[in-house]
């Protein structure tokens, strides 16, 4: 069993073992319906287990195993490149096949993707589902409160007159969801939210549909580039809210597969697709039955991805992209989920040796 983390800031990767299937049983702490892989396809700040049998006969030359993990390459923007390896060697092999090979002998596992294999990613993601059994029910909501729609960018932001700025054109570069690019400000949100503080500084009205409905995949990616306006925005629901949330790709820069990560709950990934999501037409597609549980989602280049929450976890929580220039540009996002009636349901007091923020 190897339990897989993808701890890369910047790079959605994919991992094999040479002449090993990897059997998939496990993501994000949540359990899948197993099934045989060559690959994965992992994002940052995800995790999987994987189950492997060591029966194999034909090592390379060395006496070992090569396991290799590339970028998933969906971005225009400078990365790296490199391929990270490991070994895996069985016990009992003879101890004068154990010398580590040179680097110009290597031989990367056949079966390991290519970087811009996006047909391999798209159907990897799509094997993943929930145990879903009686033993082991699907909790995903049915049924829904709210329905918010999200969308993902990259934006070019104009160059304050005092700064020379390294972007493109003489601006600079930005991120945002609904066109809103989010502050990380310097005292605490939630401290701010349990002593309802009267401040400025951050608001509950973070909107909840695109502000600018537009073809998000097939804008020209500089002439209609908006300019995204900058603050601490979050959306509040109350406690139990059946919540789902639609994130859009947008083609501003380029599109990109963003890997989504929402703190405080664990949500199911009922649909994804290509191009504009349309209301009426793919949630018609759904996946209800058994669709895979986790913490974070990577939302299609040029595509959406459509998660639902059972919001009860009360507090206020960070939703962000897990590419970490991403997010330092600010596409980032957080809600709240407001107390409920029961003791159980509210938000604990902070200890009375919390140091002052």
């Amino acid at each position: 069993m190897l339990r897989i983390i993808n701890a890369a800031l910047n790079d959605e990767l994919f991992f094999a073992i040479s002449n090993h299937t990897l059997t998939v049983v496990e993501v994000d702490a949540s359990y899948t319906k197993p099934f045989d892989t060559e690959a994965i396809m992992i994002t940052p700040g995800q995790t999987y287990t994987v189950l492997l049998n060591t029966n194999q006969h034909k090592p390379d030359s060395s006496g070992l195993f090569v396991m290799a993990a590339r970028p998933y390459l969906t971005t225009v923007f400078p990365f790296d490149n490199s391929t990270t390896i490991g070994f895996l060697k069985y016990k009992g092999t003879e101890a004068e096949h154990m010398v580590l090979p040179k680097p110009s002998n290597l031989v990367l596992p056949h079966h390991l993707p290519r970087m811009e294999d996006h047909a391999y990613a798209t159907k990897f993601v799509s094997k993943l589902r929930s145990l879903g059994t009686t033993r082991y029910p699907c909790k995903v909501p049915k049924k829904i409160d709210k329905r918010i729609v999200i969308t993902i960018s990259l934006n070019l932001q104009d160059c304050p007159a005092n700064e020379t700025c390294k972007g493109y054109n003489g601006k600079r570069y930005a991120a945002s969801m609904n066109n809103q690019s989010f502050v990380r400000p310097m005292t605490s949100i939630l401290e701010w939210h349990y002593k309802n503080y009267s401040s400025m500084q951050y608001s509950h009205d973070f909107p909840l549909q695109p502000p600018h409905a537009f073809d998000y995949t097939g804008v020209d990616p500089l002439t209609l580039n908006l300019n995204p306006k900058f603050g601490t925005k979050l959306f509040a629901v109350e406690y139990g809210t059946q919540l789902e949330i639609v994130f859009q790709d947008t083609s501003f820069l380029n599109v990109e597969n963003h890997p989504i990560h929402v703190h405080g709950h664990n949500f199911f990934v009922v649909g994804r697709g290509f191009g504009n999501f349309n209301v009426e037409k793919d949630t018609t597609q759904y996946n209800l039955v058994d669709p895979p549980e986790g913490n974070t989602v990577g939302v299609p280049m040029g595509g959406w991805a459509a998660i639902r929450i059972n919001a009860d976890n009360p507090g206020v929580w960070f939703m962000h992209c897990h590419l970490e220039e991403h997010t330092s540009w600010g596409l980032a996002s957080g809600f709240i989920v407001k107390d409920g009636v029961k003791p159980s349901q509210r938000l604990l007091p902070p200890p009375d040796d919390l140091p002052p923020c």
